[in-house]
């Protein structure tokens, strides 16, 4: 895994807290770092240590969290997830610790707000999460070209994985027998999975709509699927994810008003039946707002949605190719209307003056594929913009990626090496490209978040907005 220092950057500094190395990690300065603190709220926690080869520090694990560990246990089953406190479970492997917490239930709280932005925290089953924040996408159980300890390394708190994807191949079933989703990709944080909505209806000639539904042929091997509320439901249940999505209807750019219309009432009617139907324990629902790229719909959709009732609620259907203008006028549109002690969700947002443009405007979340697929071709974000570090202007340049980036990709490794790594096809090339672009929007969500802690938000987006000279 790719180790870092567990130093931290000042407050107000781009970086933020960075995570250490979990092979120098001991059982105590583990426990401070990913459990005491964010467990601190509880009065009563349980910790129990699965491995032997851990009994001998069980009495620093009491130390460290002031609670009475259990004794060890060889059991291979999840902790119960519906508990009246805490129950911290540790695995041991050669490279890492892994928790897994499970809490009563899900808390969110915003703690700062100003001019629409806002701090806040979202307690899940699994640990907290620090909002704003994005989410780095494992669409199939894995984000690309990285290990989970590496994704965790680089500070994330949260991932998305993909419902469509992981029902296909390989399978909710075989996931379920494996653990479910956190044990199968050794993740220990909270899990987000999507509907799977995206992906059915971009395969527009491959699927039939209805009511009750969606029909579509499997892109894999061309066997023929049904999507309904309760069978989406039902395979997240099977992944056992924290954050559920109901089955939704999302349209490509530009889209036709009786299109958008009916994409929000079929949108509305399956958030009614999912909210009806519940999801397993452990999991906390959000409704999606769809409507196309209609003011009117797109409120009315917030407003209907917001009528049924969600503990969480996701913006759908935009940067799909509309103008950056028009993103934002939609997205003002819904927000007003959105309750303020939710979660607020913006999918498939991953560029950074979009992500700062999404946060000015009282987003919490947001997720995209985007850092990771440029990346694998040669495109790096830096403070200036993004670069193509396959140009030969780089040959020669023996500075980082970004001056002024925290990760160790920056502190080890010249422009010049991963322009040669990228031009000779070695597989290096995409793994710290992708590492660094993970790492510079979680230094950016940790800069926004100190800047709105500060009361300064507005003049740092200006800020990184000036001197940020891409478009995206």
């Amino acid at each position: 895994m790719l180790g870092t220092d567990p130093k931290g950057m000042a407050a107000g500094e781009w970086g933020g807290p960075r995570a250490g190395d979990w092979r120098a990690a001991t059982i105590s300065q583990a426990v401070k770092q990913r459990i005491a603190a964010p467990m601190s709220r509880y009065a009563e926690v349980t910790v129990v240590i699965r491995s032997y080869s851990l009994a001998g520090e069980r009495g620093r694990v009491r130390e460290a969290c002031n609670v009475n560990p259990s004794r060890p246990t060889r059991s291979e089953g999840p902790p119960p997830r519906q508990t009246a406190a805490p129950v911290i479970q540790i695995d041991h492997y050669p490279t890492m610790l892994y928790f897994d917490v499970a809490m009563s239930g899900f808390q969110f709280a915003v703690s700062a707000a100003s001019g629409g932005v806002r701090l806040g925290r979202l307690y899940t089953p699994r640990g907290v999460i620090d909002t704003p924040a994005f989410m780095p996408v494992g669409t199939q159980g894995a984000v690309k070209t990285l290990s989970a300890e590496e994704v965790f390394s680089i500070g994330a708190q949260i991932i998305l994985a993909n419902t469509f994807h992981l029902y296909l191949r390989p399978g909710a079933d075989l996931v379920a027998r494996g653990g479910g989703l956190h044990r199968f990709m050794r993740w220990e944080g909270p899990i987000l999975t999507d509907s799977g909505g995206f992906q059915v209806f971009s395969l527009a000639k491959l699927r039939r709509l209805s009511d009750d539904g969606v029909t579509f042929r499997s892109p894999l091997d061309g066997s023929e699927h049904t999507f309904t509320p309760e069978k989406v439901l039902a395979i997240q249940r099977q992944l056992g994810s924290d954050l559920v999505m109901p089955l939704d209807v999302c349209l490509g750019y530009p889209a036709e008003d009786a299109q958008s219309r009916d994409a929000l009432r079929l949108t509305a009617r399956w958030a009614a039946q999912s909210k009806a139907l519940g999801t397993g324990p452990g999991q906390l629902l959000f409704g999606i707002i769809q409507g196309g790229f209609s003011t009117a719909l797109r409120r009315e959709a917030a407003q209907r949605t917001v009528e049924i009732g969600f503990e969480g609620y996701a913006i759908g259907g935009l940067s799909v190719g509309e103008p950056r203008e028009q993103t934002a006028e939609l997205l003002e549109a819904v927000v007003e209307h959105m309750p303020a002690d939710r979660p607020r969700y913006l999918m498939g947002v991953g560029a950074p003056p979009d992500l700062v443009d999404g946060i000015a405007r009282g987003v919490d979340l947001f997720d995209c594929v985007l850092p990771t697929r440029i990346a694998r071709t040669g495109t790096i974000f830096t403070r200036a913009g993004r670069v193509n570090i396959r140009n030969a202007a780089y040959r020669e340049d023996w500075s980082p990626l970004d001056a002024q980036c925290t990760c160790l990709v920056c502190q080890q490794y010249t422009r010049a090496y991963v322009r040669h790594l990228f031009n000779a096809d070695e597989m290096l090339g995409p793994r710290l490209a992708t590492y660094h672009n993970l790492s510079f929007l979680a230094q950016l969500m940790a800069a926004a978040r100190s800047a709105i802690t500060a009361g300064r938000f507005e003049a740092w987006r200006k800020e990184m907005l000036g001197a940020y000279e891409t478009s995206w």
